[in-house]
């Protein structure tokens, strides 16, 4: 039976659990970039401003690795979340970046779901964080995280198909295309998150 040795101090695990706070926060502001009729531009500035401090979490989480002994789990596996954590912040505020910058008034209807699967996926995270401090009730948070993705894929196929039905412009599907992707990086991220959520629980059974 292998030892483990477990530092007392929580700080890695209310980390995490900030960071993907902010996530919960991005995700609910990138919902509001799809209503027409929000100031888009002062949403994306309170995205910005939120994508900001996810970036000094983890900023945060890095340089309590470099400075503590022993961590609660391996230091190649704090790292590796707490960059998927980032990528899904980063993912979605490039989206939304993107719609104000490329000024799209109307988006196609199934972004509205990829929208709903990314906050739904933010908010299982946010509930599983506190979770790693005991790596206990976590397998059916990577279980849904991973059905969440299976259905953005499907929404992203049906989008890229209506994109490209004639019914758009040359031009607005290039900059459709470019949220749309974006917003499938943030699932991809956020599915990594739970993978590698789903390889610390196994380690550390």
């Amino acid at each position: 039976m292998r030892l483990r040795i477990r530092p007392t101090e929580t700080s890695f695990y209310d980390l995490f659990t900030e960071l993907a706070g902010h996530l919960v926060d991005g995700a609910n502001l990138l919902a509001k970039m799809l209503d027409a009729t929000s100031d888009r531009d002062a949403v994306a500035k309170q995205l910005s401003e939120v994508e900001h401090a996810a970036d000094d979490t983890t900023h945060a989480i890095i340089n309590r690795v470099n400075q503590t002994f022993v961590t609660p789990f391996d230091r190649e596996d704090i790292y590796k979340l707490a960059s998927s954590l980032d990528d899904v912040m980063d993912f979605i505020d490039e989206a939304g970046d993107l719609v104000v910058l490329y000024e799209l008034e109307s988006l196609p209807s199934r972004m509205a779901s990829m929208v709903e699967v990314i906050q739904r996926g933010c908010e299982l995270t946010a509930e599983a964080m506190p979770r790693l401090r005991t790596m206990t009730d976590l397998s059916e948070y990577w279980i849904e995280i991973n059905r969440l993705e299976n259905q953005a894929d499907r929404d992203y196929r049906r989008i890229l198909a209506k994109l490209f039905s004639g019914e758009y412009k040359a031009l607005e599907v290039l900059k459709l295309k470019d949220v749309v992707e974006s917003l499938e990086d943030a699932v991809d991220a956020l599915e990594s998150v739970a993978n590698t959520v789903e390889q610390i629980a196994v380690k550390e059974s």
